[in-house]
């Protein structure tokens, strides 16, 4: 008899395909490992990679075989090897996508330090956390809400990969980052699972990948921004300058996002997850740019352009789903592609089906 799945923490199961290329990548997932058809995905010509649904759907697929993995699927695709050739020949339009998106601006001669805080503080995103604290109904929110679940219940796994990448004082300053984000080691104090409150609170569900069905392309492209970060070591730099642009823009939308709920409302058991990262980031922004940032380019000063490619990918990509949301709400329509997802969560532990596909939906 299978063992129970416990869905807060996954794995997920499969999504629902948006193309050919994501529809073969599922078909095949739905197998045992074997060789995908030679050439598939070699005439990726998206016209836009950032919001191309096939695409960052099928680099999603790829990219969580190495987080959690999906319900039902071989752990041995993991490193198949026609499959990882298939997210190669992906990633190449999507990165390229970034760097004209996000070209970085010239080291200054102050450091990467206040490379970083220039980026910050040009940064003219639309004003999403405004509109979440002062005018959105609990409708909208809850739409938010969906869309960051997707990374905030593996908040941090992204910028860890980066772990066994540093020494010395960069990887001591991430050590400290991650720790508050894992919650000093206690589950009650995880960010993930005070997000999973909130989602809680606002009748959502609760199970890890729940919502994924639901949001956009642009909502996928900010997660596989970081895992494409993440999982090449040459994009160390690009990796640690993301998480940099994180913290240093957090705590100001987070005290936002909080208020917001509030006024609507909710509870602090709903807020606390806002209210942690008020607290939280604003010591992580001062770590991130100068012990972190600052710590590698000391070490490997060529990386210093990669470190504000990076923040500058991050800013740029966050301002393409702000606006999404926001023009989305602004013509009186959902910014999601299946609002009806939004449920209730579901019970957290289920059984799935015996069977040779037991588990994958």
């Amino acid at each position: 008899m299978l063992e129970p799945v416990d869905r807060r923490y996954g794995p997920a199961p499969l999504p629902q395909p948006r193309g050919p290329l994501s529809a073969a990548v599922v078909g095949a997932l739905r197998r045992p490992p074997h060789d995908l058809p030679a050439g598939l995905g070699a005439d990726l010509d998206p016209a836009d990679p950032l919001v191309d649904e096939d695409l960052q759907l099928t680099l999603f697929l790829c990219y969580e075989l190495h987080y959690r993995g999906w319900r039902g699927v071989d752990e041995a695709w993991e490193w198949q090897p026609t499959l990882l050739a298939l997210r190669s020949r992906a990633e190449r339009p999507f990165e390229a996508a970034l760097r004209r998106l996000a070209a970085p601006p010239p080291l200054p001669p102050a450091g990467v330090a206040a490379g970083l805080a220039e980026l910050v503080a040009a940064d003219d995103g639309p004003p999403l956390a405004a509109t979440l604290q002062r005018r959105a109904d609990l409708a909208q929110f809850r739409e938010f809400v969906a869309h960051r679940s997707v990374y905030h219940l593996r908040e941090a796994d992204p910028h860890s990969w980066a772990l066994p990448r540093l020494g010395g004082p960069a990887k001591a300053a991430l050590v400290e980052i991650q720790t508050d984000e894992y919650g000093n080691g206690r589950l009650d104090r995880m960010h993930a699972e005070l997000f999973r409150r909130t989602l809680d609170r606002l009748g959502l569900d609760t199970g890890y990948g729940a919502h994924l069905d639901a949001v956009p392309a642009v909502t996928l492209a900010t997660n596989n921004l970081m895992s494409l970060f993440g999982l090449h070591r040459r994009l160390r730099g690009a990796l640690l300058g993301h998480l940099a642009a994180f913290e240093m823009t957090s705590s100001v939308p987070n005290r936002r996002y909080g208020n917001g709920l509030r006024r609507l409302g909710l509870d602090e058991v709903a807020t606390r997850f806002y209210d942690e990262h008020v607290e939280a980031d604003a010591v992580h922004e001062q770590i991130a740019a100068h012990d972190l940032c600052g710590g590698l380019v000391r070490a490997e000063p060529a990386l210093a352009g990669d470190v504000l490619f990076g923040a500058a990918a991050a800013l740029a990509v966050d301002r393409l789903f702000a606006a999404h949301l926001l023009d989305s709400w602004a013509a009186g329509r959902t910014s999601l592609r299946a609002p009806a997802a939004l449920t209730v969560a579901l019970p957290a532990t289920v059984t799935p089906a015996a069977g040779p596909l037991a588990g994958v939906a």
